[in-house]
Formats: structure tokens, sequence, C-alpha cells
């Protein structure tokens, strides 16, 4: 038990790789454990794109904003909101599938890709391999979706680099714990007195890094969240045939 704290515990998102393969008994447990990983009702609304060949991984690393980590790792991982299968199954039990008609069924299928991108971090983990999760698998989601060759009713939700480490990260500092668990109800009070530690804590971590270009956690985040971070992921969204009406 104690070993599994630690690898939940010791989180942190690695960005320099070795060539060294992954053998396919380490890639096949990393696999198993998103395979038996809970899905809502059961749904399975969850596939894996294994991605392995070099040029493969290099046009990802373009269309996710130019990432040379996602090249340099020798396994990249799309985890896909499929909600194609269970069209195929209900339509082959006489039904209509109706559940992609409404944004839950993004919420859901989203959740649900989150639990499997845990399991695989965990999983990779353990067995001494370095991860980092890339959001950018949606910067540019039709040409991912092309790449990927998905069908409809599927969306390229987020993506993992696995591979041996070459130079381990630093363990990033968090907002304190009293602002992310509230007990009993939301207390917003703790909030801004939270930030403004985190942000002399954060500070401190950018001048041991030797990070000039560090930045309090407000313009940090402001650099991508004052903007539309995504602009083409509805749009995607809408053309795969997923509907946000209800």
């Amino acid at each position: 038990m104690p070993e599994t704290i630690d690898v939940l515990t010791s989180h942190r998102s690695d960005r320099h790789y070795l060539s060294t393969p992954i053998a396919d008994d380490v890639l096949n447990n990393i696999i198993a454990a998103a395979w038996r990983a809970p899905t809502s009702v059961n749904s399975q609304q969850v596939t894996l794109v294994v991605v392995r060949d070099a040029g493969r991984r290099a046009e990802i690393a373009a269309l996710a904003g130019g990432q040379p980590w996602i090249a340099q790792a020798p396994v990249f991982i799309a985890v896909v909101l499929d909600m194609h299968k269970s069209d195929i199954a209900i339509r082959g039990a006489g039904k209509q599938q109706l559940a992609h008609l409404s944004v839950e069924s993004i919420v859901a299928g989203a959740t649900d890709a989150g639990i499997a991108l845990e399991a695989m971090m965990v999983a990779a983990r353990a067995q001494g391999l370095g991860i980092v999760p890339i959001g950018g698998i949606r910067a540019n989601p039709r040409g991912m979706s092309e790449l990927l060759k998905l069908p409809p009713l599927t969306f390229p939700v987020v993506g993992l680099t696995l591979g041996y480490v070459d130079q381990p990260a630093p363990q990033k500092p968090r907002l304190p714990l009293s602002s992310f668990c509230h007990e009993e109800y939301y207390h917003d009070e703790r909030i801004a007195p939270a930030i403004e530690e985190y942000n002399q804590v954060l500070a401190r971590h950018w001048q041991e890094q030797q990070r000039a270009d560090g930045d309090d956690w407000g313009n940090n985040t402001a650099s991508y969240y004052s903007h539309i971070y995504f602009p083409d992921v509805l749009a995607e969204i809408l053309r795969q045939g997923f509907k946000l009406d209800k």
C-alpha cells in the first residue's frame, strides 16, 4: 500500500526520454489497467490508439502544437471518447442511441477518459516509466481524428507519452490543500489567501529551477485561459456527430 501511495503522490510530467523501447509485457500492463478501469453504466466508451511508429509520433507532435517529447518518447497513446461502439451495439439490439445528442455524453465520456488516463499513468510509473499527459491532442482535433482514422461518434480527448526518462523533471508545487479539499461545503474565503501563498511558493520553485521565465499562477494560467485555448474542439465534436442541445 505505501508503494501505491508513493506512486500517486510523486507525480511529475517528464519531457526528456531515452530511445529505449518499452517491452510488450510492460506496455500490456498499462493497457490492461485502462481496459479494466470503470466506465459510466458499463458503457466502455473509451478506446486507446497506441502509436509506436516514429513518423506518426512526429506527426502527432506537430498537430499537438509542436511538443518534441511526443516524438522522442517511444510510445504515444491517444485516449478516445468512443460512442461508435455503443451505437453499433444498440443498433444491433434493434434500438437507437440518443445519448450522444446531449452534452452529458461529452461530460461522461471525458470523465471516463480521464479515469483511463490516470490508470495508465499509475501503471506506467509503477513500472519505472516516465509519463506526460498531452492535452494538445485537442489543438487540431480534426487533423488528429484523420491521422488516427477515428470513425463518427468518437473524439480524441487526451494523450499520454510513455518512455524511460533521460532527465527527471522536478515535482511542481500545488495550491495549498485547503483550497483543494473542502469540508461539507465550498469555503470560498480560503481561495484568495491560498493563491497568494501559492504564488510565493511557486516563485521559489522557479528560482530553484533557475527559470527566469517562471510566472505567478494567475499570470501563467491567463496565458492559456484569457482566450479560447483550443478553438476547434466544438466544431470537431459536432462534425463527429455529437450534439450539445440537451
